[in-house]
């Protein structure tokens, strides 16, 4: 029904801004080059033209939060004068515009030379400074660019900087591949080779334009059902790379996954926030339908855990992805967390640190790591110290921890195991005063040892 209304010019009730609190800014950018004087059914481009887009720009007056403005270019000076820079906004945008647009655009005759670029790049200043609104350029034209530059550039550089959406171009009775092939990369290409295809066309533009679309992230397990939720996800602009939303994932009331709303004039970038997070690019929804994304998301969980009683403060395990030293996540004890299925390596932060390759991850199972409660150290110093702290293994020395040598008593909290401690007085001068006492921590205790 909207279609048809749009389609027709009927009916402004039914159009309507589904984007509340943000204004619409249409702009038609409009070729009044000699060419569209050229044969379309019973008149011509530009005559059919000029009614659908009266038609159009009328059945908008009662729509909220909508502005309409008009740039024309080659109007205003011969076709042999080959002006590239013949383009002029004939209609500024302003509310309750209407009327003047539809007189000023019945003033205007095709004359001159068709010059795309630089009427794209003069858009720019056309659209007021509003960074909550929503521009859109419609460009109808009936022939290729005739002047240097290049229109899909200009296109793209004002996407990216947030000035328009993505734009629609209208290709009037020309060789709809060719113009396709050259404008596509400029913004939605539609081919209008007779009067009613236009109609048509205009009418699905504007729905576009004015209408939410709906959309349904998937978040898949290994058996590709989408059973997986409870993740934030960040939703951008793929061109201009905003952030448009940051939502949660929800399971509705029948237990599939909720309805979110997105302006399909856009492309997005979509990150799924997962351990590790699931990125997809370039993301085209389809226009007035119910769209399905999926993720890979299959998920299994990790639980840390310190058995009997533990004295540590704050432990953590730094989580990798295996073969990657790129920190994942820290981790902290005594939790549960998801992550994609697959394999992890694993570095404790304990004295001495202990780390963990393989550790795989599978759907819906929990794998969990379960270390020894710690022991303490409790340590003296009789004087300034240099000292370190050492573990035996494999009758080899591995560094565990410097000691503080200014702090005469200390507390530290270390795993079971043999050590060694190597130290020297700060203030003797020869090596062979250096010391080592061995020690060993034992589960729930404390060892005492004095330096």
């Amino acid at each position: 029904m909207l279609l048809a209304a749009c389609a027709a010019g009927l009916a402004q009730a039914q159009i309507q801004n589904a984007f509340p609190g943000k204004k619409t800014r249409i702009l038609f950018l409009l070729d009044a080059s000699g060419s569209m004087v050229a044969e379309m059914g019973k008149t011509n481009r530009w005559a059919v033209s000029v009614t659908l887009i009266s038609r159009m720009v009328d059945s908008l007056r009662f729509v909220e939060n909508c502005e309409v403005g008009l740039r024309v270019f080659g109007h205003g000076k011969p076709i042999t004068m080959r002006d590239c820079y013949d383009t002029k906004l004939e209609v500024p945008f302003a509310p309750n515009n209407h009327k003047s647009f539809i007189t000023k655009l019945r003033q205007v005759k095709p004359l001159g030379y068709t010059s795309i670029t630089q009427s794209l790049l003069a858009t720019a200043k056309d659209f007021p400074a509003d960074k909550n609104a929503r521009n859109v350029i419609i460009l109808i034209t009936d022939g290729i660019e005739e002047c240097p530059g290049d229109p899909c550039a200009v296109s793209q550089e004002l996407q990216r900087k947030g000035i328009v959406l993505q734009p629609f171009i209208i290709g009037l009775g020309t060789d709809g591949e060719r113009f396709k092939q050259t404008y596509s990369c400029a913004g939605r290409y539609f081919n209008a080779q007779t009067e009613d295809e236009f109609k048509k066309i205009i009418g699905v533009i504007v729905s576009q334009t004015l209408n939410n679309t709906s959309v349904q992230f998937n978040l898949l397990d290994n058996q590709n059902q989408p059973r997986e939720t409870d993740v934030p996800i960040t939703v951008y602009d793929a061109t201009s790379g905003q952030v448009l939303e940051n939502v949660v994932h929800t399971m509705n009331g029948k237990g599939i996954p909720d309805t979110l709303y997105l302006d399909p004039m856009r492309k997005y970038d979509i990150v799924v926030h997962t351990l590790p997070n699931v990125t997809r690019k370039n993301i085209e929804l389809q226009p007035g339908r119910h769209n399905i994304i999926p993720f890979e998301t299959p998920m299994g969980s990790l639980a840390l855990k310190v058995g009997g009683i533990t004295k540590y403060g704050r432990l953590q395990a730094i989580v990798r992805q295996s073969g990657k030293m790129e920190t994942l996540f820290a981790q902290d004890f005594q939790t549960t967390k998801k992550y994609l299925t697959g394999k992890y390596d694993l570095e404790l932060l304990t004295l001495p640190r202990m780390f963990i390759p393989g550790v795989e991850l599978m759907q819906n199972k929990t794998y969990t790591v379960e270390i020894p409660a710690p022991g303490q150290l409790q340590l003296t110093l009789g004087r300034d110290v240099i000292a370190s702290i050492f573990v035996i293994r494999e009758n080899k020395m591995e560094w565990v921890t410097d000691i503080d040598g200014t702090r005469t008593s200390q507390f530290i909290t270390m795993q079971p195991g043999e050590y060694k401690a190597v130290y020297r007085a700060k203030s003797e001068t020869r090596t062979l005063y250096s010391k080592t006492a061995d020690f060993k921590i034992t589960t729930g205790s404390n060892t005492v040892l004095t330096l």
